[in-house]
């Protein structure tokens, strides 16, 4: 006669770490970030230099949300930075211009989606990897904001409301920072509470068997890319309104932080698996590596070795951390 032990009820912490082990270990990693550069920096931990992190991150937070919906599919967005450099820069001009700055903002977010969808089009339905197409986006899109610009940088004024977007504080907390907080609570509910969500997480574990469901796999891939783009220009309208000019050089290597970012979160690059709060740690990471190094008067062309030395070290012990889970876990269902 054959016993079978009833599984044990309650919480289980074991079950707990394994299933969270990557979220709590950029949270470990974040948590020994600050530590460090509290100790090393006199200004760090001070009230305006928390604030000045939080209006900075704002952006890559932003653009790193909509990127983890890309990324669950299992695809990729490499002309985020291209895309807002060119927001940045039509934005400039068509203010330059006289229009309303409401009308303007509007007009960049539609602008931002339309791209991404003709991006997520080529990917969705004329099956061309996300890759391929993206690359091509990065160099068309600042192609274009050069040549709009010629190069030159387009000052804004005279628009107190737009700028305020980028500037502006409610109760001591930067604007920005709190758009970058909605933005991820909007994130964070979609992913992980709807109907959309579960499709997404669906389409990037096996499109395939998504569309055998019935599910509009096609569309769903798509759709992130206008998720991205739109994102991508909300960013672009942020720096433009925070620095007061438009630039065609503005975002430079700005979808490899973003990329970096989910994937120090925890999000798989092979799709199926994605996390905003993982994300929101992983933006707050390179926010602080960034900052704390200047801080430090570290040259900034080594910042950009000891930044991208970290973030690899960080990604490949979660990779690491993910395959232990992915074994105890199996060991422990069998």
């Amino acid at each position: 006669m054959t016993e079978y032990a009833e599984r044990r009820q309650g919480p289980d912490i074991a079950d707990f770490l394994i299933d969270n082990a990557q979220v709590l270990s950029i949270a470990v990693f974040f948590v020994a970030c600050t530590i460090f550069f509290s100790a090393s920096a006199d200004y760090f931990l001070t009230v305006g230099n928390i604030l000045n992190i939080l209006r900075q991150a704002a952006p890559l937070l932003i653009v790193a949300t909509a990127m983890t919906f890309v990324i669950v599919t299992a695809g990729i967005d490499l002309s985020v930075g291209s895309l807002i450099a060119l927001i940045n820069a039509v934005a400039a001009i068509a203010l330059a211009a006289g229009l309303p700055w409401p009308l303007v903002v509007l007009a960049m977010f539609a602008l931002g989606g339309l791209i991404g969808l003709a991006q997520g089009w080529f990917i969705a339905y004329q099956d061309v990897p996300a890759f391929i197409v993206t690359l091509a986006g990065l160099s068309i899109l600042r192609g274009v904001a050069l040549y709009l610009t010629k190069g030159y940088s387009i000052p804004i004024s005279g628009v107190p409301g737009f700028l305020a977007i980028g500037r502006a504080t409610v109760y001591g907390i930067p604007l920005p920072a709190i758009i970058a907080a909605a933005v991820a609570l909007v994130g964070y509910v979609a992913i992980g509470r709807t109907k959309y969500g579960r499709q997404v997480v669906a389409v990037g574990s096996n499109a395939e068997a998504a569309r055998r469901v019935g599910m509009p796999a096609r569309w769903i891939v798509a759709s992130v890319y206008i998720v991205s783009g739109v994102c991508a220009a909300l960013a672009g309208i942020m720096l433009a309104a925070r620095l007061g000019s438009g630039s065609s050089n503005a975002a430079v290597g700005f979808e490899l932080q973003a990329i970096a970012a989910v994937v120090l979160g925890g999000t798989s690059l092979m799709g199926g698996r994605g996390t905003i709060l993982g994300t929101i740690l992983g933006t707050l990471t390179i926010a602080v590596i960034g900052n704390g190094l200047i801080l430090m008067h570290i040259s900034p062309f080594f910042t950009q070795i000891v930044t991208g030395a970290i973030i690899l070290a960080a990604i490949w012990i979660n990779t690491r951390i993910f395959s232990t889970r992915f074994r105890l876990k199996q060991r422990k269902e069998g």
